[in-house]
C-alpha cells in the first residue's frame, strides 16, 4: 500500500481513537488532552504503534497553526457581557498573573535543573499560562457550578492569558540568540509586540465583521471558511508587522463573536469542530514526539517544579492581585488552584527544539511532565476542592435549543425549541392563556414524534417540544414561561422593556412570570391601563404603575384604542430590587 494510504488510515485511526478517547475522559473527570497525549505515546516510538517522529520542524509548524486555531475559536465563544464583567481581574492575571509566575517558577526551575537564569525563565514562561479548554471543560461539563463571577474571572483569565506567556516564551529565546540586547529592547519588543498585536486584531475583526455581513456568497458553507480566513488573516498580517499575531487572532475572534454576523450559530460549529481537530491533532502528534523513558528521568524534576508552580507560583500571583478585586479567602485558595496547564505549554516547549539551546531537550521533557501532571491532580481535584471550600451554587437550568435561521441577512429573530418539563408554567394551559410577548408565536408543537399545529385552544402537555419564532430580546421572558423551574420576579431582568398584546389578561400574565398586580384576574392589560388613565391621559408613551411592573403604551390608533403595550419590570435604585421582593423581605 502506497505511503499516503498508510499516512492516511494511520491519521484516521488516531482520530477516532482520540474522539473514543474524550468519552472516556469525561467519565474519569479528567481533562481530555491527557488521554489524546498518552494515545500519542502508545502510537510513538517507545509505544506499541512503533511510530517514529521526531521532526521539530513539522511539529512547530503544526502546533503553530493548531494555536492559532485554537486561540481564535476561544476568542469567538468568549462573551462579551462577561469579559466586561470581569475584565480588570482576569486582564492583570493575564498579564501580570502569568510574568509573575513565570519568574517565580523560572527561578526555581533554574536552582532544580542547574540552568541558566535566561533558561530558567524560559521554561517558567513557557509554563505560565492556563488551558481554556480545559478549563471551560471542568467547568461547564465537571459536575459543579460556581458563583458566576469567579467562574467567569477563571474563563476569561484562561482564554486570555496565552500571549502573554507567547510573548514571554518568544522574548526569551530573542534575548538568549542575541536579538535583543538590552531592557529598552525588551520593553520595545513588548510594546510592539502588545500595541500591534491589540490594534491589529481588533481592526481586521471589524472589518470581517463589516466584509461578512455584505458578501453574499452561492454557498452557505462558504462564511465558516472565510470567518477562519480572517482569523489567520489576523495572526499572518499582525506577525509581519511586527505585532503578536496570537494576540491579534484571539482578539479578532472576540470581536467577530460578538457581534452579528449571518450563520453565526454554523460559524460557531464549524470552528468548534475545527478547535477540537487542532487540539486532537497536536495532542497526538506532541505524544508522538515524546518519550515515555525520557519523562521517568525527568520525573523528580519535574514533579518538584510543578510542586513550585502549583504551590507557590501561581499563589504568589493570585495573592498579589485577587485582594484588589474583593476576592474573598475561600475565591483565591480556588483561582490559586486552577491554574491547569495544556495545549500552549507544549506547543511553546517545542520553540527553544528549532534553536541552539543545548537545554532544550530538557525543557521540552519537563515542561510534558509539569503538562500531565497539572491535568491529572488540578484537573481531577477541581469539583471536590470546590465542595470543600463550599463555592458550589445551585446548577442553572439548562437553556433552550436555540435553532439558526438560515438568511443571508441579519434577522433580529430566533427558532428556539423548548422542552416543557412537569414544572414549567407552560404546562396544562392553552396557547392562548400562556401571555406571550408580541411578535412570539408557538410554529408547532411536537408531542411523542408527532407534530402538532397550535391553535388558541391548543393544550401544551409536559413532554412536549413548544417550536417558537421570536425576536432575541423577548427570549429571557419566553423562557420563564416554559423553564422547568417556577422563578419568582426577583429573577426578571430589570429596566427591560418586552412587547404585549392588550389583550392578554391580567391573570394570565400573573400566572407566566410569577407577579402580582392590583387588579382582577380577568381584565385585559388594556382595560388595566384605561382605569388608571383619564381620557385626557391616554396617549402614546403614557406609563401606568402596578406594584412590581410598568406598562407602557407603545402604540394608539386613530380612534384611541390601545394596539401596542410594552411591560417594564421595575428596580428600586437605592436596593437593586423589585417592588416585590421588597414587600416579601417585609
Amino acid at each position: 500500500m502506497p505511503r499516503v494510504e498508510i499516512i492516511i488510515l494511520v491519521a484516521g485511526l488516531l482520530l477516532l481513537l482520540g474522539i473514543a478517547s474524550s468519552k472516556v475522559s469525561a467519565r474519569l473527570g479528567l481533562p481530555v488532552l491527557v488521554l489524546f497525549l498518552l494515545l500519542g505515546m502508545l502510537a510513538g516510538d517507545e509505544g506499541i504503534g512503533g511510530i517514529a517522529f521526531e521532526n521539530y520542524q513539522l511539529a512547530y509548524s503544526i502546533g503553530t497553526l493548531a494555536l492559532v486555531m485554537i486561540l481564535f475559536d476561544g476568542g469567538l465563544g468568549t462573551s462579551a457581557s462577561a469579559f466586561r464583567a470581569v475584565w480588570a481581574p482576569s486582564l492583570l492575571m493575564a498579564t501580570l498573573g502569568v510574568l509573575i509566575t513565570a519568574v517565580v517558577t523560572g527561578l526555581a526551575a533554574m536552582w532544580i535543573l542547574d540552568l541558566p537564569i535566561l533558561v530558567g525563565i524560559l521554561l517558567g514562561s513557557i509554563v505560565g499560562s492556563t488551558d481554556a479548554a480545559a478549563v471551560f471543560s471542568i467547568l461547564r461539563h465537571g459536575g459543579i457550578s460556581l458563583p458566576k463571577r469567579l467562574a467567569s474571572t477563571l474563563e476569561v483569565e484562561s482564554a486570555s492569558n496565552d500571549p502573554m506567556a507567547i510573548f514571554l516564551t518568544i522574548g526569551c529565546l530573542e534575548v538568549l540568540a542575541g536579538e535583543v540586547t538590552g531592557v529598552q529592547d525588551l520593553l520595545g519588543l513588548l510594546f510592539a509586540q502588545m500595541v500591534v498585536g491589540a490594534i491589529g486584531g481588533l481592526a481586521i475583526g471589524f472589518w470581517a465583521v463589516w466584509v461578512i455581513n455584505r458578501i453574499r456568497l452561492d454557498s452557505s458553507g462558504l462564511y465558516p471558511v472565510l470567518v477562519q480566513a480572517f482569523g489567520l488573516l489576523a495572526f499572518g498580517v499582525t506577525a509581519w508587522l511586527g505585532g503578536s499575531g496570537f494576540l491579534a487572532v484571539y482578539l479578532a475572534g472576540l470581536v467577530i463573536g460578538n457581534n452579528p454576523i449571518v450563520f453565526q450559530r454554523g460559524v460557531r460549529l464549524f470552528h468548534d469542530a475545527t478547535a477540537w481537530l487542532a487540539q486532537i491533532l497536536m495532542f497526538i502528534m506532541l505524544g508522538l514526539l515524546s518519550f515515555p523513558s525520557r519523562m521517568i528521568a525527568v520525573s523528580i524534576q519535574g514533579l518538584l517544579v510543578g510542586v513550585v508552580l502549583v504551590f507557590v507560583a501561581r499563589p504568589i500571583a493570585i495573592g498579589m492581585i485577587a485582594p484588589l478585586f474583593r476576592f474573598n479567602r475561600r475565591e483565591m485558595v480556588f483561582l490559586s488552584w486552577v491554574g491547569l496547564k495544556g495545549a500552549v505549554p507544549i506547543t511553546l516547549a517545542t520553540f527553544p527544539l528549532l534553536t541552539d539551546i543545548p537545554q532544550a531537550p530538557l525543557i521540552f521533557d519537563v515542561v510534558f511532565f509539569v503538562v500531565v501532571l497539572s491535568a491529572v491532580v488540578q484537573g481531577w481535584t477541581m469539583p471536590y476542592l470546590a465542595r470543600y471550600l463550599d463555592l458550589e451554587v445551585p446548577a442553572e437550568p439548562p437553556p433552550p435549543v436555540t435553532l439558526e435561521i438560515m438568511s443571508l441577512q441579519n434577522i433580529d429573530g430566533e427558532v428556539v425549541d423548548y422542552a416543557v418539563g412537569d414544572n414549567s408554567r407552560a404546562a396544562g394551559r392553552q396557547v392562548k392563556e400562556l401571555a406571550l410577548p408580541a411578535g412570539a408565536v408557538i410554529a408547532l408543537i411536537v408531542r411523542q414524534g408527532q407534530v402538532i399545529p397550535p391553535h388558541g385552544s391548543t393544550r401544551i402537555e409536559a413532554g412536549d417540544h413548544a417550536i417558537l419564532v421570536l425576536r432575541s430580546d423577548t427570549i429571557p421572558m419566553v423562557t420563564r414561561i416554559f423553564a422547568d423551574e417556577r422563578l419568582g420576579s426577583q429573577d426578571l431582568p430589570p429596566l427591560i422593556e418586552f412587547p404585549l398584546r392588550p389583550s392578554v389578561k391580567v391573570g394570565e400574565l400573573e400566572e407566566a412570570y410569577g407577579i402580582r398586580m392590583e387588579a382582577p384576574g380577568d381584565w385585559t392589560l388594556s382595560q388595566v391601563i384605561r382605569s388608571r388613565l383619564d381620557d385626557d391621559q391616554l396617549r402614546a408613551d403614557a406609563m401606568v404603575h402596578f406594584g412590581p411592573i410598568a406598562l407602557h403604551i407603545r402604540g394608539l390608533s386613530p380612534r384611541g384604542t390601545i394596539e401596542q403595550i410594552g411591560m417594564v419590570i421595575l428596580m428600586d435604585e437605592e436596593t437593586g430590587t423589585t417592588p416585590e421582593d421588597q414587600s416579601k423581605d417585609g
